[in-house]
């Protein structure tokens, strides 16, 4: 299988994968080459091929005419009628790899309506939303001469996510895409708190969703959480402030540019403990820890998130830098 990562984190997706048991046999920017296995809910991969099929080819039309006779070989006796993904991705960072990968993509476009152009036309160019086992056709190049290509896919959830300009920051896109990890997003009338929140990018997400946010924070809020009618600013220290006696709320939000255990021992523990939220997007550090002996803590049998959370799924997100997103809802 071929993973797909953040570029500049594949050590740590190798690391990842060899606790898996799942051995890599070769790695490049933003991929890994390893043995099939089960990655349904590793952090770093953000999409893998299964049981993926080499090409090579030095030009554009070789490449794209093996690919095409890849697709149609794999058609027999499968019957297409809605939309399927139809993906052909890179790594951003290798210069001009884009424009050979658009090259490709568009005479294989060309070929497969010349063979069947009603299939053709019901192919989308986009992954879908959410994450899990997907069916269409996946195609990475890991370079100029040579790709991988797949009929199946596992998403992790993770993608690129369109900014607000009235986001106050660039934090907004993370917690826009965590939702999809969790596949639930803040509703009207639902209650958020949001623990760390300035400049208030989380706090600005859940109200433009019509949900009633308490930010918590001593710093102040900006763009669109700032004076938001459905946003109470609370100037209080995120790691003392707790609900009402008897009170919760629906979701708790958590972007502290704290040391991770400081963060599960003093909030995340009392509360899930307490059951003061029903769901929670919670973002650990980890700049200054081992990465992979943080995902074994979190994943611990005796953690508090083990224990008092469902749905629980850790991700490096495409928006994350140095720390892990971790979703669920409280059991």
């Amino acid at each position: 299988m071929v993973t797909l990562c953040q570029h500049g984190y594949e050590a740590l997706l190798e690391r990842e994968l060899a606790a898996a048991g799942l051995a890599v046999s070769e790695k490049g920017p933003g991929w890994a080459l390893a043995a099939e296995g089960v990655v349904a809910d590793l952090a770093f991969p953000q999409v893998t091929l299964m049981a993926p099929q080499e090409f090579t080819g030095e030009s554009v039309n070789a490449l794209a005419q093996r690919l095409a006779d890849f697709f149609l070989e794999s058609l027999r006796g499968e019957r297409i009628d809605a939309a399927w993904p139809c993906v052909f991705a890179t790594v951003p960072e290798v210069v001009g790899l884009g424009r050979r990968a658009s090259g490709v993509e568009k005479a294989f476009g060309e070929l497969l309506r010349k063979k069947l152009n009603r299939i053709a036309k019901l192919a989308v160019p986009d992954l879908p939303r959410g994450a899990g086992k997907t069916r269409g056709l996946f195609v990475f190049f890991a370079d100029f001469g040579r790709v991988f290509a797949a009929r199946e896919a596992w998403l992790g959830g993770q993608r690129r996510m369109a900014d607000d300009d009235a986001a106050p920051s660039r934090s907004y896109l993370k917690v826009e895409e965590a939702y999809i990890v969790l596949g639930r997003e803040p509703q009207p009338g639902e209650t958020v708190v949001d623990l760390g929140a300035a400049p208030g990018g989380w706090s600005y997400s859940a109200a433009k969703r019509g949900a009633r946010v308490i930010a918590v924070d001593n710093g102040p809020l900006k763009g669109g959480a700032l004076n938001h009618p459905l946003i109470e600013h609370r100037l209080e220290d995120a790691f003392k402030f707790t609900p009402p006696e008897g009170g919760g709320y629906d979701w708790l939000f958590c972007d502290l540019v704290e040391e991770p255990h400081h963060v599960m021992q003093n909030i995340v523990a009392p509360w899930l403990q307490h059951g003061w939220c029903r769901r929670f997007v919670i973002n650990l550090k980890f700049g200054h820890v081992d990465a992979l002996a943080l995902l074994r803590e979190i994943r611990a049998a005796d953690s508090a998130l083990a224990r008092h959370g469902v749905n629980l799924h850790i991700r490096h997100l495409y928006h994350d830098r140095e720390e892990f997103t971790v979703v669920g809802e409280r059991g």
